[in-house]
């Protein structure tokens, strides 16, 4: 592998831009003191590529290229009135105090990702209220820890009870929604979609 360039978006507010967060080749810092006002962020490198350092983002686009996988870091970021296209999984969002240095600047409200695809990703210390998830085939539980005992009251198909249902209480306490994609949880845990969706539209607190 050659040499990365850095790249370095900080100490700047910029508005109505459009960036292009695309070259294989190069290493992407935002922030610190980064504003981002009425973006558009294409986005299209690995999560190993993408440093999020205390950045703000306020009304802005993010267009996923390829599917970003397992970036924590939007938690070091505040999302504002913010939309998402395309396949994010194993992502955080939100307000995690102490997960790592800089979590103060996480936040999230009044988001959009309706158009996107999420499979595994959570939402940590905020008001799911504020947020639009996506519609089925991905399904978002509220409140997982809450609902824990209620969730496990019920058959589930394959191993998703035995599995994924039975280790919510796992997550962090500041977990307020996590987000599912059916189709890759069926091929996981040996059902189908379908037989998800069964038990899924029981519960009022399931948004799909």
């Amino acid at each position: 592998m050659g040499w990365l360039t850095n790249v370095l978006l900080e100490n700047k507010a910029l508005e109505n831009e459009r960036l292009a967060l695309t070259d294989k080749d190069s290493l992407y810092f935002l922030g610190p003191n980064l504003t981002l006002h009425n973006c558009t962020v294409a986005l299209k490198v690995p999560a190993r590529r993408l440093h999020i350092l205390g950045a703000q983002f306020i009304d802005c686009s993010f267009e996923v290229k390829q599917e970003l996988k397992n970036h924590q870091e939007w938690v070091f970021a505040s999302l504002k009135g913010c939309r998402f296209k395309g396949r994010l999984s194993g992502c955080d969002f939100g307000r995690w105090p102490g997960y790592a240095d800089r979590w103060e600047h996480g936040a999230i409200e009044d988001c959009d990702f309706s158009e996107a695809i999420l499979d595994g990703c959570r939402f940590m210390g905020c008001d799911p209220s504020t947020l639009r998830f996506p519609k089925w085939p991905c399904f978002t539980i509220l409140d997982p820890i809450g609902r824990a005992p209620e969730l496990l009251r019920v058959q589930w198909p394959g191993i998703f009870g035995d599995v994924t249902v039975a280790n919510l209480h796992k997550q962090p306490r500041v977990t307020t929604a996590l987000t599912l994609f059916a189709p890759a949880m069926a091929k996981r845990q040996e059902t189908t979609p379908e037989a998800l969706r069964a038990v899924i539209e029981q519960f009022d607190f399931i948004v799909y």
